[in-house]
């Protein structure tokens, strides 16, 4: 590795993508603190930084067009990994869901579910980043479902919905770059608008949606009836969360909705709320400027990038990330349904963190070598 930093220029290397995620990691860390100040949750979203920062150091100086020529082996030790954690005896089950492995020492457990997405975005990379001279055909499009919904599969088993739905950018941000026709397009966003009261109308009727599932979509739908001691609590929680903090934040950590048990999963599901309390308004808009900086950084690595392969990458993970910001924030100011989709960068979580500081380790090789033959 040293050889290889020797060979490269320092300055080619995108340090503001690397120091805001560094910061926006401690920032999060800061915030595990205030939510879980009696914990050690902030102390091995640290140790999770470190790791993190060394695998992006050691996949951005490597030759990303090598590691995608390797994206079958890995996806395929993706599925193997989707496959046992669903064993029982190896997958621990925590609040219903297999989706994690027990890890030695004190770096808690490993979720597959997380890491998966970076085989799956080389897969759809490598399948459609060939130089393109016509429209997206159906055997192409047949190709890329096909590399999605195996992993979705196997984490629908766990059952993991929330993390699952994550995927579906992945594919949506590679399809509508390839070429894909727009009245396609036009056609799928109709179908969505159009068929989520359709399919919720369905989903009552034949029970497919039932139990929390259920109550969890009607908080957000007739949020004035909802029982805010049962399944409404975490909506309501979180919003009151949020309302707290006002415009520079509220009083200190000890009083706080997360530190006085009010508040459930405050260092990974409603660590937005945590950041609304202890920050404000004026924290928030902060951290939403750091991840629209950061975004917005990557977006102009995809444009620089020499083909379409690197652009994809970069893409694939920049739609992964927007939706996921997306999700956790509405979740947090009650706007979505509570569906477990950690915060990147800021919820506590080896796994994310790691997978997050991988991904953008690609970017960053992609930026490295945009001037490579």
């Amino acid at each position: 590795m040293v050889a290889m930093l020797q060979r490269r220029k320092l300055r080619d290397f995108d340090w503001l993508i690397a120091v805001l995620a560094i910061a926006i990691v401690c920032f999060g860390a800061w915030e595990i603190h205030n939510a879980q100040p009696t914990e050690t949750y902030w102390q091995k979203q640290l140790v999770g930084l470190g790791i993190a920062f060394v695998a992006m150091l050691a996949i951005a100086f490597s030759d990303y067009r090598r590691l995608v020529e390797l994206a079958p082996i890995l996806y395929v030790l993706g599925l193997v990994l989707l496959i046992i954690v669903l064993v029982p005896g190896i997958g621990m089950k925590i609040n219903g869901q297999r989706c994690w492995i027990k890890l030695p020492g004190p770096l808690g457990q490993f979720q597959p579910s997380e890491f998966v997405k970076i085989p799956v975005v080389l897969m759809l990379a490598r399948s459609f980043g060939k130089h393109r001279s016509g429209l997206l055909t159906w055997k192409e499009l047949l190709t890329g479902c096909v590399i999605l919904f195996l992993p979705m599969g196997l984490i629908l088993l766990e059952p993991d919905m929330g993390q699952a739905i994550t995927y579906l950018p992945l594919l949506a941000v590679v399809l509508f770059l390839s070429s894909m026709r727009m009245w396609v397009v036009a056609a799928v966003l109709v179908a969505i608008i159009a068929g989520a009261p359709l399919a919720y109308t369905v989903g009552v009727k034949t029970g497919l949606l039932h139990g929390y599932k259920l109550e969890r979509i009607n908080v957000i739908l007739d949020p004035e009836n909802a029982d805010k001691r049962g399944f409404g609590y975490h909506t309501w929680q979180s919003m009151v969360t949020v309302g707290e903090g006002g415009l520079v934040g509220a009083r200190g950590s000890e009083y706080s909705q997360s530190s006085l048990k009010f508040l459930p999963e405050p260092h990974t599901d409603f660590i937005f709320a945590v950041t609304a309390e202890t920050t404000g308004f004026v924290g928030c808009l902060l951290l939403l400027a750091s991840y629209g900086v950061l975004l917005t950084r990557l977006i102009t690595d995809a444009r620089r990038s020499r083909d379409r392969t690197g652009m994809l990458v970069i893409m694939a993970i920049v739609g992964g990330l927007i939706f996921q910001i997306f999700i956790n924030v509405g979740m947090a100011l009650g706007m979505l349904p509570v569906i477990g989709v950690p915060l990147p960068l800021m919820s506590a979580g080896l796994s994310s963190v790691l997978a997050t500081f991988i991904a953008i380790g690609f970017a960053l090789s992609v930026q490295l070598r945009r001037f490579v033959n």
